[in-house]
């Protein structure tokens, strides 16, 4: 869209065409004590190439995983993207496409749509998958929404070890429903603490949910919790914040979860400072009805050929707003085709071996980290690519001063897990070398 001002002719006539004297009356709607009286604090106009020159100065600024040595995880993970994938969705084919309102003249958006939710069925080991969510919290908040509808239940039993951002999406969406949020606590192994779990489970609740590896990095029990929530009535939500672990652990619908979603990120999309990112969703056949979002069908035409169809798309602005089983709006089909292209390349293989370098080096650094004086891995549940550390001290200084030497060590807990001061979360994919891995133990260990 181009940007075309208006001149001060253009002003006055649009002002007298609706009646009003002035530009400052459009905005009497606003309260008096949120209006800003005075110019914006901008500086004066630059040449384009002094205009440039700042812009490249404030992005040096950033601390990036093309700058640093980065150990960050946390539900934003690190790991590389075959060129291809850029090359691919830059086609103006793909690039341009939006919501297929008519899905006709839409077969290959829809059959974009179709393979990635075939990928995510295979992942996840369930049989439905959709598409269009916006990332793994608002995908984790509306399989709760679905599983209180499916069971006419309004208890919720969520985990602390479930990643925060998650947990406060969740209360987001049921903020002013008729629903009872309940926390679950974590036990010395990272896990879900199961004997809680028992004590909370009765007929009034409509899901457990867990982390699948969990904030932690830790993998959770996922068919004792199915177990558990099943004996009851409830359907079990695993919440997959790092899905490449999905290439080696068993999926959690072969160990009885009921409702699956995730974060896609890790298949082929930028970290791109927090987004825009990919919420995958999967459930089984007898939720198929109740699922947000968009499902694509395959068919055949009338001669035989075949064909895609937008099966379901029970969003508000296709049926009846109180029938809609969501409000998702925007289409996330160009970050799904990213992913099914990524997902395609690797193939089932190349997506194990991922996940096994990942596996590998983040077994290296708990090693090496585990040997420095002072420090000590808390939790003792297997975990995927990530792992929590407690040190000697207090991990905020620590962690400011090593990337002032170019290293972005890992995540400190204190901020979601206040009793957890002087531990932080580190996060290890198959772009750290080994080289990175003994830098950081190195560092770690200059810092008692």
């Amino acid at each position: 869209m181009r940007y075309i001002p208006h001149t001060d002719e253009d002003v006055r006539q649009m002002l007298a065409a609706i009646g009003v004297d002035s530009v400052e009356r459009l905005f009497e709607e606003i309260p008096e004590a949120v209006r800003l009286r005075r110019p914006l604090a901008l500086p004066g106009p630059l040449a384009e190439t002094e205009l440039l020159r700042e812009f490249s100065r404030q992005a040096a600024l950033n601390a990036t995983a093309a700058t640093h040595v980065s150990f960050l995880g946390g539900g934003a993970y690190n790991h590389f993207i075959p060129a291809v994938v850029d090359h691919l969705i830059s086609r103006s084919e793909f690039y341009t496409a939006y919501t297929p309102y008519q899905p006709e003249i839409s077969q290959g958006t829809l059959q974009a749509i179709f393979e990635y939710q075939t990928l995510i069925c295979q992942l996840t080991g369930m049989e439905v998958a959709n598409a269009s969510m916006y990332d793994g919290a608002s995908a984790c908040a509306e399989a709760v929404l679905m599983a209180v509808r499916a069971t006419g239940r309004s208890r919720v039993l969520l985990s602390r070890a479930l990643h925060p951002a998650y947990r406060q999406t969740v209360a987001t969406y049921t903020r002013y429903l008729e629903v009872e949020l309940v926390e679950l606590p974590f036990d010395e192994t990272g896990r879900t603490d199961f004997e809680v779990l028992a004590g909370e489970l009765d007929d009034r609740t409509a899901a457990v949910v867990a982390g699948y590896p969990n904030v932690f990095g830790v993998i959770e029990d996922l068919a004792s919790l199915a177990t558990a929530a099943h004996q009851v009535g409830a359907r079990l939500v695993a919440a997959v914040q790092e899905p490449i672990a999905l290439g080696l652990l068993h999926p959690p619908g072969a160990l009885g979860a009921d409702i699956v979603v995730g974060e896609g990120q890790s298949f082929g999309i930028p970290l791109s400072f927090g987004g825009p990112y990919l919420g995958f969703f999967a459930a089984q056949r007898q939720d198929l009805r109740s699922m947000p979002g968009r499902l694509v069908g395959e068919t055949v035409d009338l001669e035989g050929e075949r064909g895609f169809v937008l099966t379901l798309s029970t969003r508000e602005q296709h049926i009846r707003r109180e029938k809609a089983t969501s409000n998702i709006c925007s289409n996330e089909g160009l970050c799904a085709l990213m992913a099914t292209i990524y997902l395609s390349l690797l193939g089932r293989q190349g997506i194990r071996e991922v996940a096994v370098q990942n596996l590998s080096k983040a077994a290296y650094a708990r090693q090496q980290i585990a040997a420095l004086p002072g420090f000590r891995l808390p939790f003792s549940a297997p975990t995927f690519n990530e792992f929590v550390v407690e040190g000697p001290q207090e991990v905020q200084g620590v962690l400011a001063t090593l990337a002032d030497e170019g290293i972005l060590g890992g995540i400190a807990l204190a901020p979601w897990f206040e009793e957890m001061p002087n531990r932080f979360l580190v996060c290890v994919t198959e772009q750290n070398t080994r080289q990175e891995i003994e830098a950081l133990a190195a560092a770690l260990g200059g810092r008692r």
